[in-house]
């Protein structure tokens, strides 16, 4: 690992303004919800809240879905549900914004929200309640990752997972991979975390660099511009994160596939033995970039043992299906008065604001 002094530059400015908490009572929304109070209080964003209630039965089975179980009653159980996570918030420490209550796709329902408010940073947790649920959820977070225009925030339940003591953030010389750098030296920052600058390059080459051939003093050249290269971004984020960072380029642990990334990326954060959140973009530079750090980030948010931060490029497109979806969404109301009156807190399902 190479450590450097902060260089004096003044970064691209990263701002936490507006975090959406996307909630559905589970152990993991738990989490995701003190790391998102802890992490609007620390940076003075304001908080909302989302909660996505589904019920849209095949057109064949709607009969049979309205006997068994009403669309009202769905509604009364996510009014439960987001009074319930209003409360959490306001019992560690939070306040609420505003609370928007959905019916519809939990992942589209998400991002329109996310969308409507001007979400900086949407905070979720990884799994759901149990058994199917879980399934549905892992699926939730992974969607809204692979189609956000803003950087996503997935966290597991687990003790001591948050707040991060280290982080590692994943570069590929993207601007997607700049973004999350920006974004995980603003959060150590806040935390006072230690952070690396890491780098995967292909486990060819260090055999070829360890083989004394003819090419492998051409190789280790070029591990060593790929090395200027990192401490050229490091001088971009450490004003961010306020200390020293380091840089490391990391041999693929695994084979030389897309797997092979994820995996080496998931090791370094077991080998940290301590809180380590784990920060990349969604996506690289070209076509071929774009496909395999897409997949890199869904298998590091489905395997990492601490949370993920994924980050799209600042031109990142909003979610196609978005209009589509918009006319399934039903649209309910909740009485704010029926919150806790400390919280003040407007609960919506129409346009949010500020």
């Amino acid at each position: 690992m190479t450590e450097r002094e902060p260089d004096e530059g003044k970064p691209e400015k990263t701002e936490l303004r507006r975090i959406l908490l996307a909630t559905d009572g589970s152990e993991d929304a738990r989490l995701a919800t003190v790391a998102a109070v802890d992490l609007a209080n620390r940076s003075g964003a304001k908080l909302h809240l989302v909660h996505v209630f589904e019920f849209i039965p095949p057109r064949e089975f709607v009969s049979l879905a309205l006997r068994v179980r009403s669309p009202f009653a769905s509604q009364k159980e996510g009014e439960r549900t987001i009074e319930e996570a209003v409360s959490l918030v306001r019992e560690v420490g939070g306040r609420v914004q505003e609370a928007h209550l959905r019916m519809g796709s939990p992942p589209d329902g998400v991002l329109s929200v996310a969308g409507k408010i001007g979400a900086d940073l949407i905070v979720i947790g990884s799994r759901g309640l149990g058994g199917v649920k879980r399934l549905l959820m892992g699926s939730v977070s992974e969607r809204v990752v692979q189609h956000a225009s803003c950087p996503v925030l997935v966290l597991r339940d687990g003790e001591d997972l948050w707040p991060p003591a280290r982080i590692i953030v994943a570069d590929d010389g993207s601007e997607h991979a700049l973004r999350a750098g920006r974004l995980g030296a603003l959060v150590g920052g806040l935390y006072g975390a230690r952070a690396m600058l890491a780098q995967v390059y292909p486990r060819a080459l260090e055999s070829e660099r360890s083989s004394g051939s003819p090419g492998a003093k051409i190789v280790a050249a070029e591990l060593g511009r790929a090395e200027e290269r990192l401490l050229e971004r490091a001088r971009i984020l450490e004003p961010a994160l306020k200390r020293h960072l380091g840089v490391r380029l990391l041999p693929d642990r695994g084979s030389e596939t897309i797997d092979g990334i994820a995996t080496t990326l998931l090791e370094a954060a077991r080998e940290a033995g301590e809180s380590t959140l784990l920060a990349l973009g969604s996506r690289g530079l070209g076509p071929l970039e774009r496909v395999s750090m897409g997949s890199v980030s869904t298998k590091v948010v489905r395997a990492a043992p601490g949370p993920v931060l994924v980050c799209p490029g600042a031109g990142a497109s909003e979610w196609k299906t978005q209009n589509r979806d918009s006319r399934k969404e039903a649209r309910t109301s909740l009485a704010p008065g029926r919150l806790p009156a400390s919280d003040r807190a407007k609960v919506r399902t129409g346009e949010g604001t500020g």
